[in-house]
Order: structure tokens, then C-alpha cells, then sequence
């Protein structure tokens, strides 16, 4: 019995060499067929994650030297490094023109929508301007739509136009927090 279990722990071991040599010739074949197949899928990996490190450390330099610039130009004013920021940051660039222009009460060409608006309204603001104010006002996505509102009945409180705040006033939403002013100048107006 110990020869028979002998002959087929054998049999079994050429089986199982045969089975990995089977499988040895199947992985060669793959492999020859489609060599150029994994030869470019390989350096084409290895490429687009060289290009993306470098696209990292670059992005991650200029943002470093446009925050450089920015804080240069917020302490000094000066104009060189708001050129380069310019080149390096478009949107960091923008919000130093916004700053800029609300330090100065002027208007500047920024298309950063937010901060276009945001600029509008306080030059408006700070104009008294009311058609300035309504036009922003009405922006149906304006992010101090209600501000604006409450804002445009003050300067017509200001020019005795009272019946026209108390109408526009009504334009201010409920679940606004500038409900809250427009009841107390509601309220204020209810003796004019």
C-alpha cells in the first residue's frame, strides 16, 4: 500500500508542475502577444505621473509666489507685484483690484462674479446711488439682494420718499436676516 500511495503522491506532483507550466506558457503567450500593448500602457503611467508631480510642484510654486505678491502689494501698493500676480494668479489678482477699489471707493474691471457684485453695491452704497443700488437689487442671485433692498429704502427714507421705502421694503423676503431692519424702519415709518 505504501508503494501505491507513493505512486500517486507522484502523480499528483507532475500533475501539479504540469499545471504550473501550463499556466507558465499561457502567461508567455499573453505576455508576447500583447508586448507593446504593455510596454506603452507601462510608460505612459509612469509619464502622466511624472507630468502630474511636476504640474503639482509648479501649481504649488506659483501659488506660493502669487500669495508673495499679494501680501506685497496689500502692504505696499506696489504695482510690480500686482503685475505678477497677474501671471501667476488670476483670481488672487482680481481680489487685489477688489480691495484695492473698495479701499478707494472706485470702481475696478473684476469678473469674479461675487466680487463684482459685492463691489457694485458698496460704490452704489457709498454713492447713494439708488438706481445703482436697484439694479443690483434685483439680481436674482445677488448675494446681499436684501441688504441691497433695505439699503435702497434708507436712501429714499433720507430723501423724505416714504411711501416709496415702505414699497420697497415689502420686497424683503421674511426668512431674511435684513427683515428684522426693515420691520424697525417699518415701524419708523409708520409715524411719517
Amino acid at each position: 500500500m505504501s508503494i501505491k500511495d507513493d505512486v500517486n503522491y507522484i502523480k499528483n506532483e507532475l500533475s501539479s508542475e504540469e499545471k504550473f507550466l501550463e499556466s507558465f506558457v499561457k502567461t508567455e503567450r499573453f505576455f508576447k502577444k500583447y508586448k507593446k500593448l504593455i510596454v506603452v500602457l507601462i510608460i505612459t503611467v509612469i509619464v502622466g505621473s511624472i507630468a502630474f508631480l511636476v504640474k503639482t510642484k509648479l501649481d504649488e510654486k506659483n501659488l506660493y509666489e502669487a500669495n508673495i505678491a499679494l501680501s506685497s502689494f496689500l502692504e505696499n501698493g506696489n504695482q510690480n507685484s500686482l503685475d505678477e500676480l497677474k501671471e501667476k494668479n488670476r483670481d488672487l489678482y482680481e481680489i487685489a483690484l477688489y480691495l484695492d477699489a473698495k479701499n478707494e471707493f472706485k470702481n475696478a474691471d473684476i469678473n469674479l462674479k461675487y466680487l463684482k457684485e459685492l463691489l457694485d453695491f458698496q460704490v452704489a452704497l457709498l454713492n447713494s446711488n439708488q438706481s445703482d443700488l436697484d439694479a443690483v437689487s434685483k439680481k436674482a442671485d445677488f448675494l446681499l439682494k436684501d441688504y441691497a433692498i433695505f439699503n435702497q429704502a434708507l436712501i429714499l427714507v433720507n430723501n423724505q420718499k416714504y411711501a416709496e421705502a415702505r414699497e420697497i421694503l415689502g420686497k424683503i423676503s421674511q426668512d431674511s436676516r435684513a427683515f428684522e431692519l426693515a420691520t424697525l424702519l417699518k415701524h419708523y415709518l409708520v409715524i411719517k
